[in-house]
């Protein structure tokens, strides 16, 4: 490591959960269908008022001062002619058991289904009822238990990565480095890599996974029947429960929490290897493009991520889950919309021509009949798929709700492959510690600390847990925690001497980065012992004129600079010179490093012509 001393959319208006519940009520009544694959789903159509039910709304948080009340209120009475609001539990059901002759509907949210829904689901009059909530496993769990619950929206927002068009080409181009593109998009690229090359022993794995679980006291209940039962299902249907597994790998993928993310990569693999495998008994079934929905709810920034990608590229960082019936996706419009005015809905309308792409790479299939909640024509696909975004246009119903047109590419791709091509060059390697190399270089340190701390777990031999002290210890450097780096470098040096000859390159490598340690602590002696060390052994095991001798030369030359021992100073950066001048082009940066190195020396030595003469030749 040579220590260069010269370079040391519009703001939308308000709108409601009863936007969604709107439309998934209208179409529970009216006959009229909506085309699956029409891609003029939203074009704003008239929906038939239907005269033989009652619509019942339950909510503590209505409010008739406000706007949104009255404009909930309007579109409820666009398709019922009677609709009768309630805040309180008690009056809402004292209400619904006097009702004897009429069909009737609830719409309420899930935190108030939870204790209305066991005092009414027997009154034969309820018909349907719709509780709209968050992504959480107890509103999944207890709308499962009641079968007049048609719908308990809980559609998570699956982590995406968005990347603008001019970014594709610069990045594929080699014109822009790496680290420009979002770190999610290579992160969920690798470790997508990473979980299909290594084939783990899935035993061992559920016992590794169960004792976390325990830990973080999940559902006993829940851990049992994974730990007993997990053999005997699919992954699908492991997906599909409602249970902490889906919510657990979709918060892991979303925070990059490489602790559960590796605990999860045997069931990755196992579910991306059974969407493979669907889709090629399925094949027939895709022989056609076709369209599918899915609707999400965004926030603002994300929103104008999306915007900005327009042309690019948008990849879902998680298994994506999609309808190819537009009115289903509807049901998950965002009910959030209210109560975050920070979130913007979108509608993806997203087209499938299985001819441009490889069900190897892409693999995606239809799961109604492996699911543990079936639904209409549920198409999931494996996590990374990556879409190009095309249109994005304002829907005429809802100023906040939006619908996203979106094409699914692969490495057929010609730009996209080239890019991927150039991650997996850059980032190159295998396994976990491929991902920790990607950690490092775009310096997402507290995560790769998590990663080499749960591979440390796990090391196989003495080597890779040297390895491991030693990319410890050049984060902690990173991060400016030097005595901290100094343990894990002495800890890694400590291994390597026991197994490694004492002219080993590595040595040599661990040398340097203690000593940058030391001096950037202000240990100078200290520093200057480990880089003759360092130097030592580059002068036994490579040519006389290697630019990492030079970089030796120029780092002990740096150490007695900073002494104040200047010509100590020049004779090292002198050295550092001559073998860079052979060495190294003539426009190199290390080069012009050597020569403004020494102009310094000369110019705190009060020598200034001298200086100049190396400033000149710097430039």
């Amino acid at each position: 490591m040579d220590k260069s001393k010269s370079s040391r959319a519009s703001s939308a208006t308000c709108a409601e959960y009863s936007e969604n519940a709107f439309s998934a009520v209208s179409k529970q009544a009216t006959t009229s269908a909506t085309s699956a694959t029409s891609t003029e789903a939203f074009q704003p159509r008239p929906r038939r008022m239907v005269q033989n039910f009652l619509l019942v709304w339950l909510d503590a948080n209505i409010d008739e001062r406000k706007e949104d009340y009255q404009k909930s209120l309007t579109q409820f009475r666009n398709i019922a002619v009677t609709v009768e609001p309630f805040t309180d539990v008690d009056q809402c059901v004292d209400y619904l058991t006097s009702i004897d002759d009429q069909k009737i509907y609830l719409i309420t949210t899930a935190s108030t289904g939870q204790t209305i829904v066991p005092l009414i689901h027997d009154i034969t009059q309820l018909d349907k009822i719709f509780a709209f909530c968050s992504s959480t496993d107890s509103h999944k769990a207890w709308a499962k238990e009641w079968s007049k619950v048609t719908k308990s929206c809980d559609h998570d927002a699956i982590p995406m990565s968005f990347i603008p068009k001019r970014e594709i080409s610069e990045a594929a181009s080699n014109e822009q480095n790496l680290d420009q593109l979002p770190p999610s998009y290579m992160y969920s690229m690798i470790f997508k890599d990473i979980v299909l090359e290594i084939d783990d022993d899935d035993a061992k794995s559920i016992n590794t996974l169960v004792i976390y679980c325990r830990q973080k006291k999940k559902p006993e209940t829940q851990i049992n029947l994974l730990q007993s039962t997990y053999h005997q299902e699919s992954p699908v249907r492991w997906y599909s429960k409602s249970m902490f597994l889906h919510s657990m790998l979709n918060r892991a993928l979303r925070m990059l929490d490489m602790e559960v993310m590796i605990k999860l990569g045997f069931f990755i693999r196992s579910l991306h290897l059974q969407l493979k495998q669907l889709h090629q008994e399925q094949s027939a079934n895709f022989q056609q493009a076709f369209t599918v929905y899915r609707g999400q709810e965004l926030s603002q920034q994300d929103f104008q991520n999306l915007c900005n990608s327009k042309g690019g590229l948008l990849s879902f960082n998680n298994f994506l889950s999609t309808s190819k019936k537009e009115e289903v996706a509807t049901l998950f419009a965002p009910e959030a919309l209210e109560r975050n005015p920070d979130t913007v809905g979108v509608m993806f309308i997203i087209t499938i021509d299985p001819s441009k792409i490889s069900s190897s790479i892409t693999p995606f299939a239809m799961i109604d009949e492996h699911s543990a909640i079936p639904s209409e024509q549920e198409i999931l696909f494996t996590m990374h798929t990556v879409f190009r975004v095309g249109e994005i246009t304002q829907t005429a119903e809802n100023s906040r709700l939006w619908e996203v047109q979106l094409t699914i590419t692969d490495d057929n791709d010609p730009q996209l492959s080239t890019l991927t091509n150039r991650i997996k060059q850059e980032i190159d390697g295998t396994g976990w510690h491929r991902m920790g190399k990607l950690m490092l270089k775009v310096g997402h340190f507290d995560q790769a600390e998590e990663l080499y701390n749960e591979l440390l777990k796990g090391a196989s031999d003495d080597r890779e847990t040297a390895s491991i002290y030693h990319h410890l210890g050049y984060l902690k450097d990173q991060q400016g925690k030097y005595p901290e780096a100094v343990k894990f470098y002495e800890k890694s040096l400590e291994i390597n001497r026991k197994t490694l000859p004492e002219d080993d390159a590595s040595l040599a490598n661990t040398y340097n980065n203690i000593a940058l340690v030391y001096d950037n602590m202000g240990e100078y002696l200290k520093a200057l012992d480990f880089y003759q060390k360092a130097n030592k052994i580059n002068l036994q095991s490579l040519p006389a004129n290697h630019p990492h001798i030079a970089s030796d030369y120029n780092n002990i030359g740096g150490v007695y600079d900073n002494m104040g021992e200047y010509s100590k100073a020049l004779e090292f950066y002198e050295k550092s010179l001559r073998i860079r001048e052979i060495s190294l082009p003539a426009n190199h940066p290390n080069l012009a490093a050597s020569y403004n190195n020494i102009g310094e020396v000369y110019t705190n030595m009060g020598e200034y012509s001298k200086a100049l003469e190396y400033y000149e030749n710097k430039n």
